[in-house]
């Protein structure tokens, strides 16, 4: 079975910078796309950004364009999510999500998800 962990959740002042981490297993193969997805106090989870692990292509929300970068190692079956410049409303628990077949950050495409991790930006 694929399981996903995610980590690096912190509390950062605002304009800090935070890494997460989303550790894969189970993988049959490399041609998984891996999403991050957030859902911040009081709101409905929103996605963040993708990444193919064998194409490497990339998608980001309007929001965290030129802010967040999403990175993947796959020798280490890891994606991250370089999250730079952060910002208040970049509060929320994050979490990661896998799936070999779609593409794209529709929710319901992907089958497997991670624990949340929480990330907290103070002002």
């Amino acid at each position: 079975d694929v399981q996903l962990q995610a980590s690096g959740g912190r509390l950062r002042a605002g304009r800090g910078s935070l890494r997460l981490s989303c550790t894969a297993s189970g993988f049959a193969s490399d041609d998984y796309t891996i999403a991050w997805y957030r859902r911040a106090p009081g709101k409905q989870r929103e996605g963040v950004s993708c990444i193919n692990l064998r194409d490497q292509s990339i998608y980001y929300i309007e929001d965290v364009k030129g802010r967040f970068t999403i990175s993947s190692d796959n020798a280490k079956n890891t994606v991250y999510l370089q999250m730079n410049d952060l910002k208040t409303e970049d509060t929320g628990v994050y979490y990661c999500a896998a799936d070999a077949v779609g593409w794209g950050m529709m929710p319901h495409m992907y089958d497997y998800w991670g624990q949340g991790t929480q990330v907290t930006v103070s002002s």
